[in-house]
């Protein structure tokens, strides 16, 4: 039987380009604080990359345990997560994410 070590979750959202900034700064204070007070986070990595006229923001948050998973996300596990003011920055948004196990690192 695989011995699980973590779980990644992963997430993408587009803002158009001229919000980015500001996105990113209320990523910061919202789902970043958030992701790394909640016990069992191994840690985040917030990305972006200019796409065209819209800025794609990838999400990447490690977790000891699917208990710590739920803890974040409640259930399903499946659904994202958003906050108050997503809506007025995101031109578009995954609204499931994707988990991975991770079996090995190095």
């Amino acid at each position: 039987m695989t011995t699980v070590l973590m779980i990644i979750r992963t997430w993408r959202g587009w803002t158009r380009a001229s919000d980015a900034e500001a996105y990113e700064a209320y990523l910061m204070r919202t789902g970043f604080a958030e992701y790394t007070a909640t016990p069992g986070n191994r840690g985040a990595y917030f990305t972006r990359r200019e796409a065209g006229d819209r800025t794609e923001f990838f999400l990447i948050s490690l977790w000891e345990s699917w208990e710590a998973v739920e803890a974040f996300a409640g259930t399903p596990v499946s659904t994202a997560v958003f906050y108050p003011e997503d809506d007025d920055y995101l031109v578009d948004k995954e609204l499931t994410v994707d988990h991975y196990e991770v079996f090995a690192r190095t």
